[in-house]
């Protein structure tokens, strides 16, 4: 009505309409948003540390929803040694009722079934946080105290998990993952009959994929890995593929260094579709002696894993007078350069290893090697091995600048 009445005191008609025209666009101009007003918009923020939990062995992943300042939900993940220096694995989740800076809740554990509870105090310090209070689990009470904690945004947390499990279930060739290793992954809850069912089967497995980390307890997800002939890989993948509960399988990484490998013609070296193991063997024994300088005095072949062990002697320069012999052991695997039917293969060989023994008669010194075992050998252990290799087979070698055969 105040429109209307300047209306009629206008003094001109062209005032009168700019005066309804600026009423108007008043009265449809719409009601400011809540976030036009500096109203808070809800986030998610993570803490991935919180201190003082299980003597430091704690994983925690605090997960807090905020309006603004003010935390409206929390849930609290936490996973540890279920006994004081096992390598076996338990966790609980807790939801958490929020009362102003006060963090509390119940729940139980995963595996062990045992009760927890949560009672925290939240404050914030500066730009971090601390907490205090203790968490219950069992009969077990940790007292937290944990100050400078930076929290996450959910971007920057999630770009911190790894999920690349590195299963190859269909790879083009084995130059990024290994003939002999495989890995299945599979259902927590599926994965001790799988194993179970691996007993009496020519597979090795790989004893620390037994245990359950954190990652595969978070995931509900675990993968064994496990090492089998090359020859019989293909269809051990194929069989796992239709176990209950398996979600992946297929190759992995392991022995196989593109360094140390070389790629050759089958044809010479197959007996119908197998490998002529003795021939290669054989092969492999008169380049291996003539680059270590050596005798062979041994082959053994591992029907599980398809790997080769050969072994040769030779006198220790070490006080030549005393007769010593060394023992050098040097580990080979020989495959398909690719899953299926394949006209190449491809031979990897290990650094060699070596032990040092008096194998004179009579009376023996009984020696220490006290070597540093983690130094890489010393390269005039290996002398050439890989190019002797490469000629013998007449073979091609990996290009690591390149990625590609030459």
């Amino acid at each position: 009505m105040r429109a209307l009445r300047v209306c009629l005191l206008a003094v001109t008609a062209s005032s009168c309409v700019t005066t309804l025209h600026i009423a108007s666009a008043q009265m449809m101009k719409p009601a400011a948003s809540p976030a036009a007003k500096g109203a808070s918009v809800s986030e998610t923020r993570y803490f991935t540390s919180i201190d003082g939990l299980m003597d430091g062995f704690a994983d925690v992943v605090l997960r807090e929803t905020r309006q603004g300042k003010a935390v409206t939900a929390a849930t609290l993940d936490v996973c540890y040694p279920a006994e004081k220096g096992s390598e076996r694995k338990d966790r609980f989740v807790a939801d958490l009722t929020v009362s102003g800076q006060s963090l509390t809740g119940a729940t139980q554990s995963q595996i062990d079934k045992l009760p927890v509870t949560v009672k925290l105090a939240r404050r914030p310090t500066g730009d971090t946080f601390e907490f205090k209070g203790q968490i219950s689990v069992g009969q077990t009470t940790n007292n937290v105290t944990s100050t400078d904690n930076s929290d996450q945004s959910e971007k920057e947390y999630r770009d911190n998990q790894t999920t690349d499990d590195n299963i190859a279930a269909a790879p083009k060739d084995f130059t990024e993952v290994s003939p002999e290793a495989v890995a299945v992954k599979i259902k927590l809850e599926a994965a001790l009959d799988f194993v179970r069912s691996l007993r009496g089967q020519a597979v090795e497995v790989s004893l620390s994929s037994l245990s359950v980390s954190c990652d595969a307890l978070r995931a509900g997800e675990q993968v064994i890995n496990l090492n089998i002939d090359p020859e019989r890989a293909g269809a051990f993948i194929a069989k796992a593929k239709t176990y209950p509960g398996v979600v992946n399988a297929g190759w992995t990484s392991g022995s196989v260094d593109m360094e140390r490998t070389v790629r050759f013609n089958a044809a010479e070296w197959r007996d119908g579709d197998k490998i002529n193991r003795d021939k290669v063997a054989a092969a492999l024994a008169t380049v291996l002696a003539k680059s270590l300088s050596a005798k062979p005095a041994g082959v053994k072949w591992d029907d599980e894993t398809g790997r080769m062990k050969l072994s040769f002697k030779r006198p220790s320069q070490v006080l030549p007078a005393l007769e010593l012999t060394e023992t050098v052991e040097v580990g080979a695997i020989v495959a398909a350069d690719k899953p299926g039917a394949s006209d190449k293969l491809i031979a990897w060989i290990s650094t060699p290893s070596i032990a040092t023994s008096d194998e004179t008669s009579g009376a023996k010194l009984n020696l220490a090697d006290t070597a540093n075992t983690d130094e890489e050998s010393d390269p005039r252990d290996d002398n050439g091995a890989v190019a002797a290799l490469a000629a013998e087979f007449k073979a091609q070698r990996w290009d690591s600048d390149k990625s590609v055969w030459k």
